[in-house]
């Protein structure tokens, strides 16, 4: 009597077999059921969280940092406590000398103001960028181009302008190409951008944004030299609260401030939130995979409890099927094959309603909850690796029944 993994007849005496006790088959197989669904739910939950978070930085150089100046908090040379200051141009190119510092992007800001084309008017964030913006921070462009650096050379009206700008000011055409009215000057529209991350620059995301060359935005409202705000990249081994110190004394070199005035200048390292993001992630992964393991655990001993039970209220028949010929390997195979069968129908069970959850509540919340493939079949592949493991000991018992034990059983 020889038994097969592919033979239908095993299959169907499986099938008998599991469904003789219908409470305790349907009990083991909701602890699998419910085991890889909790763990494929909350690996896609965390993973939909963790792309959730990271876009509010997408498009930002990961070894970054911002500062702008901030109200002097110590007086100082003539300088009250609260007075401002600004950054210059000469603080940009003072930076780009630092070693450690690959790219120094200076921004400045005009304020919000109506612009206009024809008869369509709103309102938009003015903003003025370098030759390093693109270094530090990379918006999508949706038709065009971005500001390159011979429109920062030749002072070049010229600017791009953000996705929801582009859609008041020409909402039946393409707008590069065409003039926009900004402050009473005229400018060419080279390019429409937008950006994924919720980071805002001169206090407004770019689609919302007319963005010029900051030299032609200098001259147009009558800035000179000053900066708003800066973000510079750090190289390869380095990281900007490294280059922090550097960055400090630079500036105070070119500034009245207090020594001991930490707060004068602003200073946020994007990498370390990014890191902060990892370490964060990691450790929700890990919760999540303890808390799905230990669930998994509990459903697998389930299955071994059962494979137990089966192999006892079998032995009369087992023993007979030894008497007519099935050899131990045969037996081995049908009682593994029971826990496989009971396994893979109840984990991929678990997954399918996984899916369904995180796919509700992507519509509900508007995260992109989901769970790779590759992962949904892994977690399944462990299932069924645990409940074939959990099933060996109870097959090893099958293998062993003698003929003579089926006559004792009776």
């Amino acid at each position: 009597m020889k038994i097969t993994l592919f033979d239908i007849e095993n299959w169907r005496e499986i099938g008998t077999t599991l469904a003789r006790n219908k409470t305790r088959t349907f009990l083991t197989a909701f602890g699998i059921f419910w085991g890889t669904a909790m763990l494929a739910m909350l690996l896609g939950g965390a993973d939909g969280l963790e792309r959730k978070l990271r876009s509010n930085f997408d498009g930002f150089a990961s070894n970054s940092a911002v500062l702008f100046a901030n109200r002097r908090t110590i007086s100082y040379q003539g300088f009250n406590k609260g007075s401002l200051w600004t950054l210059t141009t000469t603080d940009i190119e003072n930076m780009r000398l630092i070693p450690g510092i690959d790219a120094v992007a200076a921004t400045n800001g005009a304020g919000t103001m109506v612009v206009s084309s024809g008869r369509n008017s709103t309102t938009a964030s003015v903003q003025g960028v370098d030759k390093d913006f693109l270094k530090a921070f990379l918006p999508t462009i949706n038709a065009g181009r971005f500001l390159n650096e011979s429109d920062l050379q030749q002072k070049a009206k010229v600017v791009v302008i953000g996705r929801n700008v582009a859609n008041s000011l020409y909402p039946a055409g393409n707008a590069v190409g065409q003039f926009i009215n900004v402050g009473g000057i005229y400018y060419k529209v080279v390019g429409i951008a937008s950006q994924q991350a919720e980071i805002q620059i001169n206090g407004e995301k770019i689609d919302n944004a007319v963005t010029m060359p900051l030299p032609t935005l200098a001259r147009a409202f009558n800035q000179g030299d000053a900066v708003g705000g800066v973000m510079i990249t750090a190289r390869e081994g380095y990281t900007p609260s490294e280059l922090k110190p550097r960055i400090i004394r630079t500036i105070r070199a070119n500034h009245p401030i207090h020594p001991d005035d930490q707060q004068a200048l602003f200073f946020f390292d994007v990498s370390e939130q990014f890191e902060m993001l990892d370490n964060l992630f990691m450790g929700i992964t890990l919760l999540a995979m303890f808390v799905g393991i230990g669930t998994l655990v509990a459903g697998i001993i389930g299955v071994g409890n059962i494979m137990w039970v089966i192999v006892k209220e079998r032995t009369t028949e087992i023993g007979i099927r030894r008497a007519i010929g099935a050899t131990p390997a045969d037996i081995v195979t049908q009682i593994l094959s029971e826990g496989i069968a009971l396994t893979i129908v109840a984990g991929t069970a678990g997954i399918v309603f996984a899916v369904g959850v995180l796919a509700l509540a992507q519509q509900l919340f508007d995260i992109k909850f989901q769970i790779e493939f590759t992962t949904a079949m892994g977690i399944l592949a462990i299932f069924v690796v645990l409940g074939i493991a959990a099933s060996i000991i109870p097959s090893l018992k099958a293998m062993k029944i003698k003929p003579i034990e089926a006559i004792n059983d009776k």
